[in-house]
């Protein structure tokens, strides 16, 4: 798993993943660069929803989604 490469860190903070330490993450790991990309776009995503959430400024049913 590709989490296990990078440091503490950068899984506190992955807004500091630029390209040298995608491609560290990417030969510690073995998989794909697209892979590592999709990972932190998801996360991105993720958190967005997290922040919405808690404003309470979800659009209806966006719930029911995660059940």
């Amino acid at each position: 798993m590709f989490i296990l490469s990078m440091t503490p860190e950068e899984r506190r903070n992955p807004n500091i993943i630029g390209d040298s330490r995608r491609r560290r993450i990417v030969r510690g790991s073995g998989v794909k660069p697209q892979d590592v990309n999709q990972l932190l776009n998801q996360f991105s995503q993720i958190q967005k929803l997290m922040k919405m959430g808690a404003k309470g400024k979800l659009p209806p049913g966006m719930l029911k989604a995660f059940q």
